[in-house]
């Protein structure tokens, strides 16, 4: 394989920019500039940062700000809220990316709990159309009885133990139409690691043992994982330095070099890589790669992720210190280079809605 690879139109499904309320930990602009710098196209981000997207005027905030900031294209998910906010997916379902349902430990109104509750927000949101959902253990075979039921194409975020691949394997094979997506921190740490990470290395999911991150790798092989997704949660050194630290990491700017060193070491196919950070992204949600939209990416160099040279505005990684091999030296969007290597060259703004009205790539 050259040294000088091609990657066409990158898309990480499951990011959370924070921007708004929580511009002290990331901005649209600082966090889609880390999108760029990782190699990516595209980020579709998540509800639940203040004020959460569950209503028509929480989205419309959401939009112009996104709209006026973004240096890369991007979509945002609608998040289903236990205070039921069903009658608003109609006017909302073809202006976002998906549903996102949270079935397990989150923050603010967005926990879903009851399995009834669950039941009528896939009733609802029309069919067709994507659901995410935040599912660990046993909920993970709750949710599968719905997308049974309703036959929902559901993309389960951020899997991270060896009972719940084996449950969307038997999901898979039994033919329901979902989609698997892990972690670059599940798949390089393990809760062995929390011991020297402290706060750095907390998140949700929580970091799982060894043989989980075998079970991931192994659902990687098998075709089981459909994406690797960076859930990318900057929160400030100051707030993970607290006594009750928020649960998040950053990771656009490491999935990619640390998957990119895990096929030198053999652990993967380069092809493998493609497919898990573009390909397969971009099929789980109807999108094409826009004309001349690819990253180029050095294999030979071989360098330390260091704090001082991310873009993310919360400045630091759980994966700071590790030597990696693959650099992000351009990224293209329509035929404009966006990023050269050190640079963010796209002005704010310049980033494209991808379900937005008249948007041609969906």
């Amino acid at each position: 394989m050259p040294d000088l690879i091609r990657i066409p139109a990158m898309l990480d499904p499951h990011v959370h920019l924070r921007g708004m309320e929580w511009s002290h930990k990331g901005t649209f602009a600082s966090e889609t500039a880390a999108a760029l710098a990782g190699g990516y196209w595209a980020v579709l981000d998540m509800p639940n940062t203040p004020p959460p997207t569950v209503d028509p005027p929480a989205l419309e905030r959401k939009l112009a700000v996104l709209g006026a900031e973004a240096v890369c294209d991007w979509g945002v998910y609608f998040g289903a809220s236990q205070d039921g906010n069903t009658a608003h997916y109609p006017a909302v379902a073809e202006r976002v990316c998906g549903l996102k349902m949270y079935n397990n430990a989150t923050t603010g109104s967005l926990l879903i709990a009851d399995q009834g509750a669950r039941e009528m927000h896939f009733r609802a949101w029309p069919r067709g159309r994507l659901i995410a959902v935040h599912a660990e253990g046993e909920t993970v075979a709750d949710i599968l009885a719905l997308v049974r039921r309703y036959r929902t194409p559901t993309h389960f975020c951020h899997i991270s133990t060896a009972d719940e691949i084996a449950l969307l394997a038997a999901a898979k094979s039994d033919g329901l139409p979902v989609t698997v997506g892990v972690t670059p921190h599940h798949l390089f740490l393990t809760d062995e690691d929390v011991r020297t990470l402290g706060a750095l290395g907390r998140m949700k999911p929580e970091l799982k043992t060894r043989a989980d991150q075998d079970a991931l790798w192994d659902g990687i092989a098998r075709g089981v994982v459909d994406v690797v997704e960076s859930d990318h949660a900057p929160h400030t050194l100051d707030e993970k330095r607290a006594p009750e630290p928020p649960s998040g990491v950053p990771g656009l700017e490491t999935t990619l070099p640390l998957l990119l060193t895990a096929a030198r070491e053999g652990r993967l196919p380069p092809e493998r890589v493609i497919e898990l950070v573009a390909l397969h992204p971009r099929k789980i949600f109807g999108l094409r790669a826009p004309d001349d939209t690819y990253t180029l990416v050095d294999l030979a160099d071989r360098y330390e992720i260091r704090r001082e040279n991310l873009h993310t505005l919360c400045g630091w990684s759980p994966f700071e210190g590790w030597m990696v091999q693959g650099r992000v030296r351009e990224v293209w969007i329509r035929g404009r280079r966006v990023f050269d290597g050190e640079r963010v060259l796209a002005a704010p703004g310049s980033g494209r809605n991808l379900f937005g009205a008249g948007e041609s790539f969906v």
